[in-house]
């Protein structure tokens, strides 16, 4: 199942707007990412596609994202891509850096590409794109209900430090407040370089998998 990260764009926001109205029931108006996009400053958004060839020679586009889907995932290249019609949109994710704090504001999979490793790819994909704005933790806000998530981030070293009280508007529901450890540290570096690893092993499987019709 061959998947490629790429920097949102202007032109990928109505699709991310669809993509998360499937996820949550509270969402960011299209015109807060177009204004994100405009003026970037500390930000960075990221989309995943996800390219099928429904058994049909695939095109040249579709070979260009092929040959790119290793090299573009890790590390993340700013603008290495760009943007091209035709690829699914199927997950997005994104961060602010305050100071050398990164803050992850939102990370969105369709429901039906969820469990097959696309929000640990655009994780993953944070890290290096918080790296490269100079920053030196992450933090994020997860409900206390949503133990999927909590345990995709604690396997990247998150932990708990603390508890925002009826954080989220739509029930009330409180928030845990998860920071990673030291992304420059050598410890965790050498830690993020396994996941990584480990992670496109099992993205490679995948893609070798719907490759022979398995």
């Amino acid at each position: 199942m061959p998947f490629i990260i790429e920097p949102m764009t202007l032109e990928d926001v109505d699709t991310v707007s669809a993509v998360e109205k499937e996820c949550f029931s509270i969402t960011w108006p299209a015109s807060a990412y177009r204004r994100e996009l405009r003026n970037p400053g500390s930000s960075r958004y990221i989309v995943v596609r996800h390219i099928t060839d429904n058994g049909a020679s695939p095109t040249q586009m579709e070979k260009e994202h092929r040959r790119s889907f290793f090299s573009s995932l890790f590390p993340f290249r700013q603008g290495e891509n760009g943007h091209q019609e035709g690829p699914e949109i199927v997950g997005f994710a994104g961060l602010w850096l305050r100071l050398d704090e990164a803050h992850v504001t939102t990370i969105c999979v369709k429901p039906e590409y969820r469990g097959k490793g696309v929000g640990e790819l655009l994780l993953a994909s944070l890290f290096d794109i918080a790296l490269d704005l100079g920053g030196s933790w992450l933090t994020l806000e997860v409900r206390v209900s949503n133990y999927v998530a909590q345990s995709l981030y604690r396997k990247y070293g998150f932990r708990e430090s603390g508890t925002r009280r009826h954080y989220y508007s739509d029930n009330g529901e409180d928030a845990l407040i998860m920071w990673s450890e030291s992304i420059v540290s050598p410890s965790f570096q050498a830690e993020l370089m396994r996941l990584k690893h480990d992670l496109r092993e099992k993205l490679t499987k995948a893609e070798s998998r719907v490759g022979q019709g398995t």
